[in-house]
């Protein structure tokens, strides 16, 4: 069989522990047999970000604004013991952070529903995606310690030299302080971003906040939100039959737990983070949700949406067989693809996205599956398999 041709490359970033593992896997299985494959190439493992004074992971965005379509390995993100661990320069930031800030745009991230995998919150029929703002917040913070008494205030000098001060805190003592931003050019994506995708996907939008305790903050947010909405889309909204509204994160938290799905929940940088954790867990496992990047300036990323999968790293470096769920992983590579092929026009490579991904699926369903799903599934005669049985399962059905 001839492999089917790429026109332009796909930015990969290579990324950190298992999920290095499971990335080669996945293109020397279910990749390169079947995709003449193009790639500009980029490690973003921990000692090599360390090396290039994590000058690598703003050239991998760069890179991803001049070709359109990457696709990323999951990352480590150092804290305190990762930087004894890796003897780190310093503690690096989030690379993910850094590349959604150079890329802007807005993270959306859906559970992969099988059959005989379900949801622990039982009415939950249909995927909730979740809409993640992709820039600022605590991901963009400064932060201090305080050793004692002292007056903290938030100062803004604008550029003819005025000075706007706001006391934050009068310290009797140590604490801890900490700074966040956003720009209404970034909020204002993020509200476009969400707009356009409920179109395209014909879902109901949520979008919630917690404007009546950040004031000004999230309550800008909450405006544009609707400002856009009654100016741009609200007619648009109607004729597709979906809709908009805005409630408090609290109030969204509860209801989402009574609601059926097939909506996009919108939420800021930390709400999105945490709440798509929470759904793709309850929809089955965190290995089992998509996630991209979509950026205005016309750019998609694609990555899973959990971690670099630690403690199975370690076990694989004792001598252990890899059994770690690639699902996420594998649906990366198959978005980044068909998205590359959409926009060169090579139906035959956007194809082989949708055909990589139902197999991986009837692979699930016909009861062959990794442990992590096989210990919550409800289908009979189910097959408990390695890493690598598994990639073998779903070249069968490919």
């Amino acid at each position: 069989m001839s492999k089917i041709a790429m026109t332009t490359p796909l930015v990969e970033m290579d990324g950190d522990e298992m999920t290095r593992i499971l990335w080669k896997m996945i293109k020397d299985e279910l990749v390169c047999p079947y995709v003449d494959l193009k790639t500009e190439y980029y490690d973003l493992g921990l000692e090599n970000r360390n090396a290039t004074n994590d000058l690598v992971t703003k050239e991998s965005a760069e890179a991803t604004l001049k070709y359109g379509v990457a696709v990323k390995c999951a990352t480590i993100t150092p804290n305190a013991a990762r930087v004894e661990e890796y003897n780190l320069k310093e503690m690096w930031k989030s690379p993910n952070g850094t590349i959604r800030a150079i890329l802007d745009g807005t993270v959306f991230r859906t559970p992969i529903v099988v059959k005989g995998i379900n949801p622990c919150v039982s009415n939950w029929e249909k995927p909730i995606t979740l809409a993640r703002h992709a820039y600022g917040d605590v991901y963009k913070n400064t932060e201090m310690k305080i050793d004692g008494p002292g007056k903290a205030e938030l100062v803004f000098t604008a550029a003819d030299g005025t000075e706007t001060r706001s006391l934050i805190h009068e310290f009797k003592g140590a604490g801890v302080l900490q700074g966040m931003h956003n720009t209404i050019d970034s909020i204002t994506s993020f509200a476009y971003a969400c707009f356009n995708f409920a179109l395209d996907t014909k879902q109901d939008l949520w979008f919630a906040t917690k404007d009546t305790i950040s004031k000004k903050y999230d309550h800008t947010f909450k405006d544009i939100f609707a400002e856009i909405y009654e100016a741009e889309y609200k007619e648009k909204f109607e004729e597709a039959g979906i809709s908009y509204f805005y409630t408090l994160i609290d109030d969204a938290v509860a209801r989402v737990m009574k609601e059926k799905g097939g909506f996009i929940w919108a939420c800021k940088n930390y709400d999105g983070d945490v709440m798509s954790d929470m759904v793709s867990s309850a929809f089955g496992s965190l290995s089992m949700m998509t996630s991209v990047l979509v950026s205005p300036k016309g750019v998609f990323e694609y990555e899973a949406a959990h971690g670099t999968i630690q403690r199975h790293y370690y076990r694989y470096l004792k001598g252990e067989e890899a059994k770690s769920n690639p699902v996420a992983s594998i649906f990366a590579w198959s978005g980044a693809l068909r998205k590359r092929g959409e926009l060169d026009n090579i139906p035959e490579l956007a194809a082989f996205g949708d055909r990589l991904e139902k197999a991986v699926i009837d692979t699930i369903e016909s009861g062959i599956m990794t442990a992590d799903l096989s210990r919550m599934c409800t289908l009979e005669n189910v097959t408990t398999v390695n890493t690598l049985d598994f990639f073998k399962a779903i070249k069968e059905r490919i």
